[in-house]
C-alpha cells in the first residue's frame, strides 16, 4: 500500500488492534458519549458494486466507515481485503487510477474486496478513473464505496457510470446528523425531553458538540471555528469568494426562516447578480449546510418556482457556528448561543427550522403561502400534510387562519400534551420529533 494511507490502514499490520491503533476509532474512546452508526450494518457485503455515501462536513462519515471496517473484520474478511484511500491526498483521475491498480493488485485474487476513497470530489475528474475501472473488469469482486460531502458533484458523476452500479437494492447512501429521536436514543433518557430538547437545540446532531457539552459543560471555540472552517475552505476550493460567503451567511442569519426571494438577497449585498446569490445557496444546499424550502403548488405537489423561498440550516448546531463567525463576540458560548436559546423570538425560529428539516430527510418539503402561511407542507401518499409550528406560551386565533383551511392540518406546540384549537389537533413538537420516523 502506499506509505500515505497507512495511517488510515493500521489493519494490515494488526488486525486485532484496529480499534486501538486507527485514529478516528481510538478517538471514540476518549469521548463521554460515543454513536454506532445503525448503517454500518446496511453497507454492502455481499454484493460487488460502486456505492456512494454523501452527507455534510463533521458528521462523522470516516468515522462510520471505520466501524464499517471493524464489523468486516469481525465478520471474518480477510484484512488484506480491505482498504481505506484518503480523496484528500490524490490529485486527479490519474493518480487514482494508479493507485486502484496498485491497490487491487495487491488484494487477495479470491473472495470480494472492499475499497473506500473518502472525499472523492477533492480528485480532480475523479469519475474518469471509476468509469475506467469498472469498464475494463477492475472492480469485478470489489465493493468500492466513495464518500463526498458535496451531494451535486456525486450525483453528477453518477449520472455517467449507469449500469455499473451493481446489483444491491440500495446503492446510495445519505447520512445526516443526529435527529433528535437518534440523540434521546443514544444518551437513553425519556424523562427529561424538555431539558434534553434545550440541549439539543445548542449541539445538534453533531457529536462533537455533544461531546463538548457533556464534558466541558459548553460548546467549545474550537469545535466552532472548525466546522465553519470547513465550510469556508471548501466554498473556496469550489471558486467563491469568502467575503461574499460571509454577506450570504449573515443575510439568512437576519431573514431566518421567513419569505425571500434571491433579488430580495442580492438587492441588500454587494453582490451584483441574483444568480451569483443562487450559485452559493446551492452549493451550500448541496453540502448539506442549508434547508431551501420553496412555496408548494398545492394541485400539482411540486414548487412555486416564481415565489418566494424559506432559508434555514439544516442543524441548530451549524446556526451557532456560522453565526460565530460572522458576528464574533467573547465568549460564544455565553454571550450568543445560550442568549439565542433564551430569546423566545431566536429559540423560535430554531426550532421551526428543527422540524422542517426533520420532515425534510423523509418528504419532499414545502411551505404554504395563501392567506397567511404555514410552515410546512410535506409531501406523502399522494398528498401533502401541512403542519404549523408554534413555540409560543399562547396561540392566536389570527395565526392559523391558513392552516384552518385544511382538514388534516396539525399544529405542534410548545405545550407537553396534545390537544385541539379551533378544531385543528395539537401535539407537542417534542413528541412530533420522536415519531418523525417513517421508515
Amino acid at each position: 500500500m502506499d506509505p500515505r494511507f497507512l495511517a488510515h490502514n493500521s489493519h494490515l499490520i494488526n488486525p486485532k488492534k484496529f480499534e486501538q491503533n486507527d485514529p478516528q476509532l481510538a478517538f471514540l474512546k476518549t469521548r463521554k458519549i460515543t454513536y454506532h452508526w445503525p448503517l454500518v450494518k446496511e453497507l454492502p457485503i455481499k454484493e460487488a458494486g460502486i456505492y456512494t455515501l454523501e452527507g455534510g462536513r463533521q458528521i462523522g462519515k470516516t468515522t462510520l466507515l471505520k466501524q464499517w471496517m471493524a464489523y468486516l473484520l469481525k465478520k471474518g474478511v480477510n484484512p488484506q481485503a480491505i482498504a481505506f484511500l484518503s480523496g484528500e491526498l490524490i490529485e486527479d483521475f490519474q493518480s487514482l487510477l494508479h493507485l486502484l491498480q496498485f491497490q487491487i493488485q495487491e488484494m487477495p485474487k479470491k473472495g470480494m474486496k472492499y475499497l473506500i476513497i473518502d472525499e472523492v470530489s477533492y480528485i480532480r475528474d475523479w469519475d474518469k478513473a471509476i468509469k475506467f475501472a469498472a469498464d475494463a473488469g477492475m472492480l469485478r469482486s470489489t465493493v468500492l464505496v466513495l464518500t463526498g460531502s458535496d451531494s451535486s458533484l456525486i450525483k453528477e458523476a453518477r449520472a455517467r457510470f449507469p449500469g455499473r452500479r451493481g446489483k444491491a437494492d440500495i446503492v446510495d447512501f445519505h447520512l445526516y446528523p443526529l435527529s433528535f429521536r437518534e440523540y434521546v436514543e443514544l444518551i437513553g433518557t425519556q424523562k427529561d425531553l424538555e431539558s434534553s430538547f434545550k440541549k439539543y437545540l445548542i449541539h445538534g446532531g453533531y457529536l462533537t458538540a455533544i461531546n463538548d457539552l457533556a464534558m466541558q459543560g459548553m460548546i467549545m471555540p474550537a469545535t466552532l471555528v472548525t466546522y465553519s472552517d470547513w465550510v469556508r475552505g471548501d466554498m473556496m476550493k469550489r471558486g467563491k469568494q469568502e467575503s461574499y460567503l460571509r454577506e450570504i451567511i449573515q443575510s439568512i442569519i437576519k431573514c431566518y426562516s421567513s419569505q425571500v426571494t434571491w433579488t430580495t438577497i442580492a438587492n441588500n449585498l454587494s453582490i451584483d447578480h441574483p444568480k451569483t446569490v443562487i450559485d452559493y445557496l446551492s452549493l451550500l444546499e448541496s453540502m448539506d449546510t442549508i434547508l431551501i424550502q420553496p412555496a408548494l403548488i398545492e394541485h400539482k405537489l411540486t414548487a412555486a418556482p416564481k415565489k418566494a423561498r424559506k432559508i434555514s440550516f439544516r442543524d441548530p448546531f451549524i446556526f451557532h457556528a456560522l453565526r460565530a463567525w460572522v458576528e464574533p463576540t467573547q465568549d460564544i458560548y455565553k454571550n450568543q448561543i445560550l442568549k439565542t436559546i433564551e430569546d423566545p423570538k431566536l429559540c423560535s425560529l430554531l426550532v421551526e427550522a428543527c422540524v422542517a428539516n426533520t420532515y425534510a430527510r423523509y418528504y419532499p418539503t414545502y411551505y404554504i403561502k395563501g392567506d397567511g402561511e404555514v410552515d410546512i407542507a410535506y409531501v406523502d401518499q399522494g398528498t401533502f400534510w401541512p403542519v404549523e409550528v408554534k413555540w409560543a406560551n399562547h396561540l392566536r386565533s389570527a395565526e392559523l387562519k391558513q392552516i384552518s383551511k385544511y382538514k388534516n392540518g396539525l399544529i405542534l406546540t410548545k405545550n407537553d400534551h396534545p390537544g385541539v384549537v379551533g378544531g385543528i389537533p395539537t401535539l407537542p413538537v417534542i413528541q412530533a420529533l420522536l415519531e418523525v420516523n417513517p421508515l
